[in-house]
């Protein structure tokens, strides 16, 4: 695909006013410092053949990692594994087992070589491209029969698998399917290939996919149990609370847009049509093939352990979950039913909003398996990495077992990851812990997910073709960190914490008794894993794009000793800053920003059992509107500021410029040109000057020192002549404000975000 860029390589671009953004961000992912001196280091390269695994004979992927394993018992320092600059074409997930974990307190480490930016993938390029019908412009492509995909990537950009949008009100729905009467849709009856034609169907929270058996008669027979599973509960397909898009997909019939795909893979045809000013000789094309790219895992006997991934783009892979009979029966943040249950004959006027028979499937709900998968193992780091171009959940930590392809889920400890770029992938970023009983009440001990970091990241443009997933999750953990993280562009929820809705806490829930839940799970006296958790200062922003009913942050169930501090929460298109949602408890939340938000706080205490016990003080809003107050529950609320016209305090202003990515071995970009991707030209400051009032401008690239810019850690950009900030003129906020250079005061005016 491409393989996106190194973000380090990437021009920065000069983008607008006061929030304007500049696409220098990358410079922030530089390639990590190499390890101290190791023992051993080994030599891979996409091309690489052999056992020698040396710098003149590198080897391959599968020929690296069985010279580790055959090392890995005798170490005696660290062994490090280089990988050349290319691509990485996978014909199987890496594995890593016990066996190939760092041994006697000494780290196995797979990275990039320098100046390398190697690119691990599960797709496959696809060329030969032909021109089939010149009438609707669809070129195609032989790939191999029998390779199935949910994803396509053009030009390093998810393309749109074929589909028409259609009015809700044109169907009823049945207990087998839909009936439609419009005359309109009667073409419906004579597609191809119908068995693989998807409803999709875009809620508050949750976005459903229901695979079709056969149409005929003006009738959509769906496949089972994938309708069952979608048209009881809550937010359901046939009866969303907020009732949002609504698509027929994957037809040949459907390409009718610039930039949709079909694939069929009976007869291996790839179909496309290529968006203005493509050429298809030219144009970069990578179909995935690979479910999974890497599963960290052992056994809670032998854990995967020391070991350690720099520098590495991951990317090119298809979750094939939702094309099978279950479909995709989304509940929340990525969970969801599969199987058989019973349910109401009913069912699609009784259980609209939850049933007990619902309940029933609620302790069974399966996760998302994720791209990179890390379970059973303890001591591994990523870092420095990008996980693009995703057709998943980038990265799974102690997930439940059905989301490993080992087997084996949860037992996870000191994992980290940092200073990496998530981005551009179908479902979430980083999904922490599981959701099932072993995740909350372990049989084993060792099934304990506990200490994991998760700073310094960029997650972002996310849930392109999932909406209700979140940026980083964290679900039942005994002490995590997510620190430092710029998180933006989502449908759904930037961070969220926790899982459950407080029926598995210590002493349940009322609200779920009465629903009928714990005639299928116990009724816990004992508390859950999750504790520690904490949030602090991420930059979360333009968030709740698409979706309803979340915010910034949001909780779930009970979390002692959580703490939720000095973030910076911007734009969440009308709803919440803080979101303490069903059975929250225990969570102190000081010195955070929110700004451009709906209320900036706020508690479901519509079952308001077991929620409470909030400590919310010395927080800035540019809004007064809260239900969470002194007093009520045992919460302790005060000192808490109402901001206009953004006159922030130098404490929130402080906050505001420390939040996000901070330091490491990625410093931000020092001298750097910050290029117009359209112009070509360089912004630069007019005449040379250097005072106050200056305006900044495009110019021909040439290096004067006028063209030099200094991107900060604090979020400001300064002119590396002048010394002064990049300012929106008068704390200007509307479209046509004018860029300028003045002194620098920490102004909110002269605060910039980073965006890849």
């Amino acid at each position: 695909m491409p393989v996106p860029s190194s973000p380090s390589r990437r021009r920065p671009v000069l983008a607008g006013v006061a929030a304007a953004t500049l696409a220098a961000a990358a410079a922030v992912f530089a390639a990590a410092t190499p390890a101290l001196a190791a023992t051993t280091t080994l030599y891979a390269s996409p091309a690489g053949s052999g056992t020698a695994c040396s710098a003149s004979q590198p080897c391959s992927l599968t020929e690296a990692q069985n010279a580790v394993r055959s090392r890995t018992a005798s170490m005696s320092g660290d062994i490090v594994v280089e990988l050349a600059d290319g691509v990485y074409r996978l014909a199987a997930p890496l594995r890593m087992t016990a066996a190939d974990s760092g041994t006697n307190g000494y780290t196995v480490t797979w990275r990039a070589a320098a100046s390398a930016r190697p690119v691990v993938s599960g797709a496959r390029a696809v060329t030969g491209w032909s021109l089939v019908d010149s009438g609707r412009n669809i070129w195609r492509a032989s790939v191999p029969a029998g390779l199935d995909s949910r994803q396509l990537y053009v030009n390093g950009a998810v393309a749109t698998r074929a589909r028409t949008a259609v009015n809700r009100a044109d169907f009823t729905f049945t207990t087998t399917g839909l009936r439609f009467s419009n005359s309109a849709l009667n073409y419906l009856n004579n597609l191809g290939n119908q068995n693989r034609v998807e409803v999709e169907s875009v809620g508050s929270f949750t976005d459903r996919y229901s695979p079709v058996q056969s149409i005929s008669g003006n009738v959509l027979t769906m496949q089972q149990p994938a309708w069952n599973n979608n048209t009881f509960g809550f937010d359901t397909l046939s009866k969303p609370h907020r009732a949002g898009p609504f698509y027929l997909a994957n037809a040949y019939e459907f390409l009718d847009t610039p930039g949709e795909w079909y694939l069929n893979p009976g007869s291996g045809q790839l179909n496309y049509i290529p968006l203005a000013g493509q050429s298809m000789s030219s144009v970069s094309v990578e179909l995935p093939q690979l479910q999974s790219l890497v599963n960290v895992g052992g056994t809670y006997d032998a854990p995967a352990h020391h070991i350690s991934f720099s520098g590495i783009t991951f990317t090119g892979t298809s979750w094939l979950g939702p094309s099978s009979s279950n479909g995709f029966a989304d509940q929340q943040t990525g969970a969801h039913i599969t199987g058989t249950w019973a349910r109401p004959a009913d069912a699609l006027t009784s259980c609209q909003e939850g049933c007990p028979q619902f309940e029933a499937t609620r302790p069974h709900w399966n996760q998302m398996p994720a791209a990179v998968q890390v379970s059973a193992a303890n001591t591994i780091t990523f870092s420095d990495s990008q996980f693009v171009n995703l057709g998943q959940t980038a990265i799974g930590i102690g997930n439940d077992a059905n989301a490993h392809a080992s087997g084996v889920g949860l037992g996870t400890s000191n994992i980290t990851v940092t200073r990496s770029e998530i981005a551009r992938n179908s479902a979430g970023g980083i999904v922490v812990g599981g959701v099932r009983a072993d995740a909350h009440h372990p049989a084993d001990q060792r099934m304990v997910n506990r200490n994991v970091t998760i700073s310094n990241n960029r997650v972002h443009d996310l849930g392109l073709e999932y909406r209700g997933v979140v940026s980083i999750l964290t679900t039942y953990v005994s002490t995590s960190l997510v620190s430092h993280n710029e998180v933006y562009n989502m449908p759904y929820t930037g961070l969220s914490v926790g899982y459950g809705w407080g029926a598995n806490d210590a002493g349940g829930s009322d609200h779920y008794a009465n629903r009928g839940l714990y005639n299928y799970q116990p009724r816990y006296t004992t508390a859950t894993t999750a504790s520690n958790t904490q949030v602090i200062g991420n930059y979360v922003h333009d968030v709740m794009q698409q979706m309803t009913d979340g915010g910034c942050i949001c909780t779930l169930s009970a979390n002692p000793g959580a703490t939720i501090n000095e973030n910076y929460c911007l734009r969440t298109n009308g709803w919440f800053g803080l979101y303490f949602d069903e059975g929250s408890r225990y969570y102190t939340a000081r010195t955070n920003v929110f700004s451009s938000t709906g209320t900036w706080a706020t508690a479901n205490y519509w079952y308001a059992e077991n929620m409470g016990n909030f400590t919310v003080t010395n927080n800035w809003s540019t809004n007064n509107s809260t239900n969470v107050t002194n007093g009520d529950r045992g919460n302790v609320v005060n000192n808490n500021t109402v901001v206009s016209n953004n006159n922030w305090p130098s404490g929130a202003q402080t906050v505001m410029a420390n939040a996000g990515p901070q330091g490491g071995t990625n410093p931000s970009p020092q001298g750097a040109q910050i290029v117009g991707v359209q112009s070509g030209r360089c912004a630069e400051v007019t005449g040379s000057s250097t005072t106050n009032g200056a305006q900044a401008q495009l110019w021909d690239c040439g290096g004067p020192a006028n063209q030099q810019w200094n991107v900060n850690a604090n979020g400001t950009i300064t002119g590396v002549q002048s010394g002064l900030c990049l300012d929106a003129n008068g704390a200007g906020t509307a479209n046509g404000t004018k860029l300028i250079l003045w002194a620098c005061n920490g102004g909110a005016n002269q605060q910039w975000s980073l965006r890849s």
